[in-house]
């Protein structure tokens, strides 16, 4: 039988996403500012609420190519909040747009969007052992929410960066006794950093 981390639960869809995306390095731009995004529109709500919609989602907000997001209007604002497909909160749909303007910004000055978020990668910790055992966030998503707020980003508290962090890869918080930790390990040691 595979161990996964409890929160995989058993819904096909959650679980997919446990074993092949949660905890594995991200160096693309656009997955970079999606998943940023989702975690903000996650607040208050489950992840597996996002996750169903991430398809719509990802249609409404042309894929998270960062440009193109950058670009839309309130018109798309307003046809937005007409859309049941996605999480309809005006400050959350608003905080996108413009956390695009502001990824646009940190491209420009360190090259992509990566090279500014893998920065803030914090020493390796030890595995956590339990639910009880991962901190909802820590020094790190501290300062790289201190850090977007004061260049201008929305709905990055630092509890939302560390779910960012850690569905990113940028820390490894699978539990020890999940299979996926070590996948996750073996990722980031071969992994060239960006910047």
């Amino acid at each position: 039988m595979i161990e996964r981390c409890a929160w995989a639960g058993e819904d096909a869809e959650n679980v997919r996403y446990h074993d092949e995306e949660w905890g594995r390095p991200v160096t693309d731009d656009n997955r970079l500012f999606e998943k940023l995004c989702l975690e903000g529109f996650q607040s208050g709500l489950s992840w597996l609420t996002v996750l169903k919609k991430r398809p719509q989602f990802r249609k409404q907000f042309k894929n998270f190519d960062i440009p193109k997001v950058a670009r839309m209007t309130e018109a798309d604002i307003e046809r937005l909040l007409q859309d049941p497909g996605i999480i309809r909160h005006r400050g959350k749909i608003v905080s996108t747009i413009n956390n695009a303007n502001r990824a646009l910004e940190l491209q420009n000055e360190f090259g992509s969007l990566a090279a500014y978020i893998w920065r803030f990668e914090p020493d390796e910790m030890a595995a956590p052992e339990k639910r009880g055992g991962i901190e909802s966030e820590t020094e790190a998503s501290r300062a790289l929410s201190r850090d977007l707020r004061k260049r201008g980003w929305t709905f990055v508290g630092p509890t939302t960066v560390y779910a960012f962090m850690q569905a990113i890869g940028l820390v490894n918080d699978h539990y020890s006794h999940c299979f996926a930790r070590a996948e996750c390990a073996g990722e980031r040691k071969t992994l060239k950093r960006p910047g």
